[in-house]
């Protein structure tokens, strides 16, 4: 059988997924990978047969999307031509990360195409809901890639074709210390506002990882990295604890690890903000911005060790069987 596997690219957690999906997939038939969106920092470790700008969503520096940005930098005439081109038809089945270009372009052309992805799981009735809902958000999560049949991952297994996270066999692998530093991926804020405030509880060491830092400086008891994916596993094996954006992946890693983890959602973006009441039931503080005014809610949660057991077993090869027989 051939398969497409088409990954969204816009943030890191898809293309670290993919580095255990892509060996299960090569499984079931010859595998060729597509990427679309430019936002991620890390290279896959497979060999991509087609690239594409796709549709990104740019990251700012005050905790949200850069929506002036993200208008600038995509085109819907560039984006309507790869629908339009991209040769869907030359594959069996298309496995479907949250891309935009394929899906479209598998609908279009009645192509079987599935969904796997974290973002499929929301659709589902029994996953938990913010309580304010954004229609707005509700319609990217339906449309932006649309596929009818799907598998997906969340923090739990709220439904019968929801599976717990892929976790990285490098994150199996690790040797997990309870270190001294706590690890910071904060990727919708400049490193510029996170150092004065951080600093400011006095006595932590922070590892800070920056979509905005081009190279690694120090300040007091904080250090400040560009994202690299292997030193920022390193810093998060080796932490005291992590906090981070409410994405998927990296909240998933942490607990995995049995880290201490703290939250804070993107402004504007309705997948953190599920995935961040998903959190929140499981007992992981949440704060709703990072400003000055949190800073003792921060504090609080260093003094205390609140972790959360978890048991995210390997099932990446049976999600991904069910995923193929979709078709």
């Amino acid at each position: 059988m051939k398969i497409l596997y088409a990954i969204q690219g816009t943030g890191n957690g898809h293309l670290a997924r993919a580095e255990d999906v892509i060996p299960a997939l090569r499984s079931h038939g010859d595998v060729d990978i597509f990427i679309s969106g430019v936002q991620a920092d890390i290279k896959l470790s497979y060999p991509v047969k087609y690239y594409s700008k796709g549709l990104s969503f740019f990251f700012g520096k005050s905790g949200g999307i850069d929506f002036l940005k993200t208008f600038r930098n995509n085109s819907t005439k560039d984006v309507y031509k790869e629908i339009k081109k991209f040769p869907v038809e030359k594959y069996d089945l298309v496995i479907n990360d949250f891309e935009p270009i394929t899906a479209w372009a598998c609908r279009k052309r009645e192509v079987p195409c599935v969904g796997l992805s974290h973002q499929t799981a929301l659709l589902s009735p029994h996953v938990p809901k913010p309580k304010k809902m954004d229609p707005v958000g509700e319609w990217v999560l339906k449309s932006y890639a649309p596929v009818d049949k799907f598998v997906s991952f969340h923090f739990e297994r709220y439904d019968s074709n929801i599976y717990t996270p892929v976790i990285r066999k490098s994150i199996r692998e690790a040797r997990v210390v309870n270190g001294d530093h706590y690890t910071v991926y904060l990727p919708a804020y400049d490193d510029k506002k996170l150092v004065p405030l951080l600093n400011k509880i006095k006595g932590v060491s922070w590892q800070v990882f920056s979509k905005h830092a081009k190279k690694p400086y120090h300040s007091g008891r904080l250090s400040v990295y560009p994202v690299n994916k292997g030193a920022f596993a390193i810093s998060v094996a080796s932490s005291r604890g992590v906090f981070c954006g409410a994405g998927f992946e990296t909240p998933a890693e942490a607990l995995y690890m049995g880290k201490k983890l703290m939250v804070v959602p993107m402004k504007s973006q309705l997948e953190q903000h599920y995935n961040a009441e998903a959190l929140k039931r499981m007992g992981v503080p949440v704060l709703k911005k990072l400003k000055k005014s949190n800073l003792e809610k921060i504090q609080n949660w260093i003094d205390t060790d609140t972790r959360i057991n978890v048991q995210y077993d390997d099932n990446t090869a049976d999600a991904v069987a069910q995923a193929v027989a979709m078709k």
